[in-house]
């Protein structure tokens, strides 16, 4: 993954741990939870707690775990006013990572439907790949996305955590395929 040369981070808490937020001129790039497989070394980056793509970020995010964001809409309706920047990525991660953002909280997806839904439905391992690969968890939810039987597969921040935010979503009880969305 690529970042751009001025990106600056600012390190926030959440319920399932520390969280980097990280923001390059054109917008916010990365959310990773401590530890986190893919997680990028931070320290050519200049600290900016009062960043305007980190502070929205920031708010944003405390919104979602108290639950005081709207059920049943998509991540891209959540992030009106956040620019994002997918650029580290390929095009086809960057595919992907878009149709992510279209997967309503509470509802989930499989690898297989996403595949399909981008136009590559023998993909799924591909699609796998640039999931675990998204630098912005939670907002571009790739928690969203199950095995092919609905069971929690990998999660870069712990499948823990993926169970933890599908839990606060009520996706688990509710599981819905969500194709017709993508």
């Amino acid at each position: 993954m690529q970042f751009h040369s001025q990106t600056c981070f600012k390190q926030i808490t959440s319920p399932w741990g520390a969280i980097t937020l990280s923001a390059s001129p054109a917008g916010l790039n990365g959310v990773w939870f401590e530890g986190q497989k893919h997680h990028p070394d931070v320290h050519p980056w200049r600290a900016s707690p009062s960043n305007t793509f980190l502070v929205k970020a920031e708010a944003l995010l405390n919104n979602y775990w108290h639950s005081k964001l709207p059920r049943k809409q998509s991540a891209r309706d959540w992030l009106q006013g956040i620019p994002i920047d997918m650029s580290g990525g390929t095009a086809f991660q960057q595919a992907v990572w878009q149709a992510l953002l279209s997967i309503p909280q509470g509802a989930t997806c499989s690898y297989g439907e996403l595949a399909a839904a981008i136009g590559k439905p023998s993909a799924v391992r591909a699609v796998g790949t640039a999931i675990g690969r998204n630098p912005i968890s939670i907002l571009i939810p790739c928690h969203r996305v199950l095995g092919g039987q609905g069971q929690l597969t990998g999660y870069a921040g712990g499948v823990w955590r993926k169970n933890a935010l599908l839990q606060l979503e009520n996706a688990l009880e509710t599981s819905t395929s969500v194709t017709s969305n993508l």
